[in-house]
């Protein structure tokens, strides 16, 4: 059997790294779950080592969240092919990123869609005795006239396609020469997400990575392929395996809830049910369209009565929906109206993708929308929601709060599921909140980055508590916090709660901020873009900025500043969601669930991990230099502190303004 060190891509182990794959390689040699929280620096990735030493010929999938994560793993699975020549290892990161096919509408029911139709074409034209049907001249001529907004015809699934005559009779579509050799090139080169499409030409990428995945000893896959069912299922039987073939292995996990919480919900607005009625127009009526054209005027009566609300969101009582959308009507029962859904909507489905339209319809969401109002009846997971839009407009949700049913069913459902994050403290929180009684073995490392390089501080005088945030004295010493913190070398980034305190502070600190370019986080994803590959780069320049950023938001999870991108963090006030009846239902589910502990869980240790996600940003290398300020003391109070990792709880020091701006001048210096 081959051991962790035949596997291990480096010279060295790192501190309290080779206790962490020894776990990991014990977990995946006996089964069961592991959660590892490691902080940056630690060598989490080389986890992956660890399962190979132990794979006996079971695939290892790794899940991660983002482009950047997946880069990190290629980089760790080709220093480990330079040990091991023959490994394998193929990505799977969502058609969307991967389909050079132009169109509009759901990218994985385009490309189920033009498949169907050009296997039938295909087909077709072998029978005729064309058998390389990139080469047919009829498909050639068919592509041509297609309609590039509206695809009936993938070319790059065509190219990578051919047939052949067995000898028992008929005709069999196999990968083409050209797919099977790029397929064996992506899974044995350094072929990088960026480089692909270039790279497999006229050949769809998604197939030919699925083609390499299957012989692959590692898949890399996001999110999404994992924790969505219908994808899983999908992926898996394109690969022939099932779940006990195959070794979990989940970066980032402190966010697998959140990912997990909104594949299960489902959120309907006004123009959904306009779109509805239209849909129902077009169509030849049947008795079961006539029934429910009867209950979209009755939801929309719903939503406008919910118009009167001052709440922006709230509960909705699922019994008074049902009572008020079932009178009047033929229907007994909402499971009736779902049965009456699932018809006409797979009618619908089918009639679009023939017209090459992947558009979700407004009646397939209607239809997830009423499956779910019905099943959340009994089951206290699942909580319905009103949200009014700025516009007034409402929406109706039915919104997951506990992921931890599917979590443990896909957990149990493989031959080892590993979790590893920089922030998964406190892990027995994480422990009980995704696998409840479920046996996990836990590891938490200290970290092992040199602690001369950065300083963590605490302030005692300042906090974002509603109470207090029109309190003068303390805006004043919170503006006094971000002034100071804002003179120290090199770029920093602030985080705040929300856009609103964000604003608000950025608009009183940007006259006392001298020499550094301010950049504001905006809510368009584009121009946020453009700002921060600007801050990025600014050192390059021999200049400096600072973010004013939210934490949770685009600026502050996922990205890596290495070096001098970012020299300090200070995040201010407890990022805890806004508190109404919703989030206190939340809690009081949670509550009955895990006691005392479950509203730390559910609603302050979400808040915590924003946090300590911001302040990740800064130390990425054993050389980075950088300074860690948390602007709120109720991270002080005995709860929320012994939310924070261990080294941080032992490295930090309460300061006041005043003690700030003496040690923020010797950090100068």
């Amino acid at each position: 059997m081959d051991s962790l060190d035949d596997w291990f891509p480096y010279r060295e182990y790192r501190p309290n790294q080779r206790e962490m794959l020894e776990a990991a390689a014990s977990i995946a040699r006996d089964g069961g779950i592991a959660m590892i929280d490691a902080p940056t620096g630690s060598g989490k990735s080389s986890v992956v080592s660890a399962l190979l030493a132990e794979s006996r010929g079971r695939k290892v999938l790794v899940a991660v969240r983002t482009i950047s994560q997946l880069a990190t793993f290629m980089r760790e699975l080709e220093l480990i092919r330079k040990k091991h020549g023959n490994l394998k290892f193929a990505y799977l990161i969502g058609k969307s990123s991967m389909c050079p096919l132009g169109g509009e509408g759901d990218i994985y029911r385009r490309c189920e869609g033009v498949k169907s139709f050009s296997t039938a074409l295909m087909r077709e034209r072998a029978q005729k005795g064309s058998l390389v049907p990139a080469n047919d001249r009829q498909i050639k001529q068919q592509i041509r006239k297609m309609d590039p907004e509206h695809p009936l015809i993938c070319p790059y699934f065509i190219h990578g396609k051919s047939f052949v005559e067995p000898e028992d009779g008929g005709l069999k579509m196999i990968p083409s020469a050209a797919l099977r050799v790029r397929a064996e090139r992506v899974s044995t080169e350094m072929i990088w997400p960026d480089q692909l499409a270039g790279f497999c030409g006229d050949i769809c990428p998604y197939d030919t990575m699925m083609h390499a995945a299957r012989d692959a000893d590692v898949v890399l896959v996001n999110f999404y392929h994992l924790f969505d069912d219908a994808i899983r299922e999908q992926l898996y039987q394109s690969l022939g395996i099932e779940g006990h073939d195959a070794m979990l292995l989940i970066d980032e996990a402190h966010n697998c809830g959140d990912v997990v919480q909104s594949i299960e919900s489902v959120t309907i607005e006004e123009r959904d049910i306009v779109q509805a009625e239209h849909e129902l127009s077009g169509r030849r009526r049947s008795p079961q369209a006539d029934a429910v054209v009867q209950i979209l005027p009755q939801i929309t009566r719903f939503m406008e009565a919910l118009k009167g609300s001052h709440e922006a969101e709230d509960w909705f009582d699922p019994a008074i929906f049902q009572r008020m959308i079932l009178s009047g009507t033929l229907y007994r029962s909402v499971e009736e109206i779902v049965d009456d859904l699932l018809k006409i909507s797979e009618g619908i489905r089918e009639k679009n993708m023939q017209a090459g339209e992947f558009r979700e319809s407004a009646i397939e969401r209607l239809t997830m929308f009423f499956y779910r109002i019905f099943r959340s009846a009994a089951d206290p997971a699942y909580l319905t929601v009103y949200r009014k839009e700025e516009d007034g407009a409402v929406a109706l949700e039915v919104r997951n709060i506990d992921p931890s049913i599917k979590l443990q069913e896909i957990a149990r459902a493989h031959a080892c599921c590993v979790l590893i994050s920089g922030t998964l403290s406190p892990i027995e929180s994480y422990r009980r909140y995704y696998f409840g009684d479920l046996p996990v073995t836990t590891i938490s490392l200290p970290n092992s980055f040199p602690p001369e390089n950065r300083r963590i501080f605490c302030a005692t005088d300042i906090t974002t508590a509603y109470s207090m945030r029109r309190d003068r004295e303390n805006l004043a010493q919170t503006e006094d916090y971000i002034t100071t913190f804002a003179r120290l070398p090199g770029n920093l980034a602030v985080y705040f709660p929300s856009y609103d305190l964000l604003n608000t502070f950025a608009e009183r600190c940007a006259p006392r901020i001298r020499k550094k370019q301010i950049y504001i986080e905006s809510k368009d994803t584009a121009a946020s873009a453009a700002m921060l590959r600007e801050f990025m780069a600014l050192p390059g320049t021999g200049r400096s900025g600072i973010l004013f950023a939210v934490c949770g938001g685009k600026w502050s999870e996922g990205l890596d500043y290495r070096g001098e991108m970012l020299s300090g963090a200070l995040v201010i006030g407890l990022p805890l969601a806004p508190f109404n009846r919703v989030r206190r239902m939340v809690i009081d589910y949670f509550r009955m669930k895990f006691g005392e502990e479950g509203e730390f869980i559910s609603y302050t240790l979400p808040a915590v991990n924003r946090a300590l996600q911001a302040l990740g940003r800064v130390l990425r290398t054993p050389e980075d230099r950088g300074m860690l300020v948390l602007g709120e003391k109720r991270f002080l109070e005995r709860r929320v502190h012994a939310g924070l990792p261990p080294w941080m709880q032992e490295e930090m020091t309460a300061c006041t303004v005043e003690a700030f701006r003496k040690e923020a001048e010797r950090w100068r210096s």
